[in-house]
């Protein structure tokens, strides 16, 4: 440092200590009459804190969040270090550690743009740049609107006109199989909407208190809410083996063993699957649909990434449709709660929190208050809900937009098939690391060996495959979150990276975990 900068770091520093002199003098002549309860300790005063770790909620203590998590927290952090000119092995962040398509340069679709940009701006109406088709579907949009605004509140369950579009678009999507419109709630995200039933489902102390099966790996959302409900996380391991299928067996076993300690009430199901990228066959489907019946389990399915399947001989089967086909023994009798978001598939719009579910088979009286419970957050944001409806109610071939409209969806979803292959292909050529095919989804789940000699140091303070992880982002840049965020068989180790960044950038973040990885091999082996 120079004198000149020690002689300004010297006057801020005094400057500094003088208002901090000033804010304690006025903070003490105010205490006495803004603070009663005051303790002592070395001549000061000072207030004891009503919420503390001790106080608050324990079951928050519990939550854990991986996809946001330490490793993460981190990458900020050398984000900031890069700014402030830092020198790196690396000149940027590379976050593949999170679905957000648009922030990994997936571009928005522009009929879905042009349509909320005339919703949020009806002026834009008289503008004729905008196509006819855009513009009739912010028309319907805004008067469905309170005020024709979409500032407006909506009914709590959602806009009458958008649940009624998505019962259309479901009963296309499934067959011609009838969707009411009040079995439709739309939420804040799908995430909303899957935290609000497992409110609903959860109850009990003790032996009585809520299980809820979850598939290992599995997305974090749900091992957090359950910790935050205090409901049992009912554990059932994928088969890593057979491309991490799904065996009624080992559901059978999971539902066993934990009800010796608790009550299992709902099963948790995520196809195309996160972190894992499977895609469920519809063989598999109906066993899980007659497991659930014979053992009165309410189901949940996650069917966010419906859109998402690449695989050759893989197809995208809806658990609704399938329940209704396999007659009135089971259509009639299993409870099911299914999502879906505009977040995720060719749409990408994570920050607009749209999303949907639709419920099956629901006890009427449980209904009014499912619906009770989402009046207290008011509704859903109106301009996710207009995005949903164009979602769902896309350009039609006599329309104008349609054209550009297929190919966006198109392109969008053939890249994200190519860069799933190239991802297992050139991860499944480094020594050490196993890749399954991504049939679909949007991210891999890779298991890497780790030398004897790297887990002894890593549990001197962390995970194996965080202290793994950690070292990547420090060495390369790269951002990925380690398999125990998700849950993994002991003695297995893993991360989950997305598909998402650009394919020649996608081609560089796997050139540099080859490197690591050979690198990190050779270093503690």
């Amino acid at each position: 440092m120079n004198e000149n900068a020690e002689s300004l770091f010297d006057t801020d520093s005094r400057h500094s200590w003088n208002i901090q002199r000033f804010l304690s003098y006025h903070c003490k002549q105010s205490s006495a009459v803004l603070i009663h309860n005051t303790m002592t300790e070395n001549g000061c005063e000072y207030r004891e804190r009503v919420l503390t770790m001790d106080t608050m909620n324990p079951n928050v203590k519990r939550v854990e969040y991986a996809v946001r998590g330490p490793i993460v927290q981190r990458a900020v952090q050398i984000e900031r270090e890069l700014k402030m000119g830092i020198k790196k092995p690396f000149t940027e962040v590379i976050r593949a550690n999170i679905g957000d398509c648009h922030a990994m340069g997936q571009k928005p679709i522009t009929f879905f743009r042009q349509v909320l940009a005339l919703c949020s701006y009806p002026d834009l109406l008289e503008d004729g740049k905008f196509p006819e088709d855009a513009k009739s579907r912010a028309r319907r949009i805004l008067q469905a609107c309170g005020g024709g605004s979409l500032g407006a509140y909506s009914t709590s369950q959602g806009i009458e006109m958008i649940r009624q579009d998505i019962a259309r678009y479901i009963e296309r999507r499934d067959g011609g199989i009838t969707c009411d419109p009040d079995n439709i709630y739309l939420s804040t995200g799908a995430s909303d909407a899957i935290v609000t039933m497992l409110k609903l489902l959860v109850s009990g102390e003790g032996m009585s208190r809520t299980g809820v099966m979850i598939s290992i790996p599995q997305y974090p959302l749900y091992s957090a809410t359950l910790a935050e409900l205090g409901a049992v996380q009912i554990s059932y391991y994928l088969d890593e083996d057979n491309c991490w299928s799904l065996d009624i067996s080992e559901l059978r076993r999971a539902l066993q063993e934990a009800k010796k300690h608790c009550s299992p009430r709902a099963l948790c199901i995520i196809n195309p699957g996160n972190p894992t990228g499977q895609v469920q066959s519809r063989q598999c489907i109906e066993g899980v649909i007659r497991f659930a019946a014979a053992e009165k389990l309410f189901l949940m399915a996650d069917e966010v990434y419906q859109d998402n399947v690449y695989a050759d001989g893989c197809k995208f089967h809806s658990f609704k449709k399938v329940l209704f086909e396999m007659g009135l023994e089971y259509s009639e009798k299993v409870e099911l709660a299914s999502f879906h978001s505009t977040s995720k598939c060719y749409m990408g719009e994570c920050g607009f929190r749209g999303g949907y579910m639709e419920v099956v088979n629901l006890d009427p009286e449980v209904k009014v208050q499912l619906t009770k419970l989402v009046s207290v957050r008011l509704c859903p944001p109106v301009p996710g809900q207009a995005l949903l409806d164009v979602v769902v109610n896309p350009p039609q071939p006599d329309e104008p937009s349609y054209d550009t409209f297929i190919k966006e969806r198109t392109d969008t979803l053939a890249t994200l098939a190519e860069k799933a292959n190239m991802t297992q292909e050139i991860l499944n050529q480094v020594p050490g690391i196993k890749c399954n095919p991504v049939q679909g989804a949007m991210y891999t789940f890779p298991r890497i060996h780790l030398p004897p000699k790297a887990i002894l140091e890593a549990k001197k303070e962390q995970t194996p495959d965080m202290f793994y992880c950690m070292k990547l982002l420090e060495e390369t840049g790269i951002c990925l979150v380690p398999g125990s965020g998700f849950g993994q068989r002991d003695g297995t180790y893993h991360f989950r990276m997305t598909i998402l960044p650009p394919k020649e950038k996608l081609k560089i973040v796997l050139a540099k975990i080859k490197e690591f990885h050979q690198h990190f091999m050779a270093q503690y082996s």
